[in-house]
């Protein structure tokens, strides 16, 4: 996971929480001026705050749905993930008028690349 949100996405590490002794077992991964994704080490995570230390059912019950990150230039985004062997979904245009993309991360999470437009409805 880190490996996709740092290298491939680009997002860099604003900080990590480190265990008492010194093993890092979360990221705090920049995605905006105060947006953050979060990233745990399940078991790491257990250690620290407690709790049963079980596999973990991927979209089991819950009703999340995915993401969104703005881009500027969303083609040369598209195209340099592509060149990464990512695969990216073809650039449309949504019922917002914003351009966007889909991928998905190493867990099947999906996550919409938007650009907006000068039709947007968000501007």
């Amino acid at each position: 996971m880190m490996a996709f949100y740092r290298d491939v996405l680009g997002l860099s590490v604003k900080f990590g929480l480190l265990h008492d002794d010194g093993t890092v077992f979360g990221y705090y991964l920049a995605a905006g001026h105060t947006t953050f994704i979060e990233i745990f080490d399940h078991s790491g995570a257990v250690k620290q705050w407690g709790g049963e230390d079980v596999p973990l059912k991927p979209n089991q019950n819950t009703f999340y749905n995915h993401f969104c990150l703005e881009v500027s230039g969303l083609e040369a985004v598209v195209a340099g993930l592509e060149a990464k062997g990512i695969k990216v979904r073809p650039i449309a245009v949504g019922m917002d008028h914003s351009k966007q993309a889909w991928i998905n991360d190493p867990d099947g999470n999906a996550i919409e690349l938007m650009e907006y437009t000068p039709r947007s409805l968000q501007l």
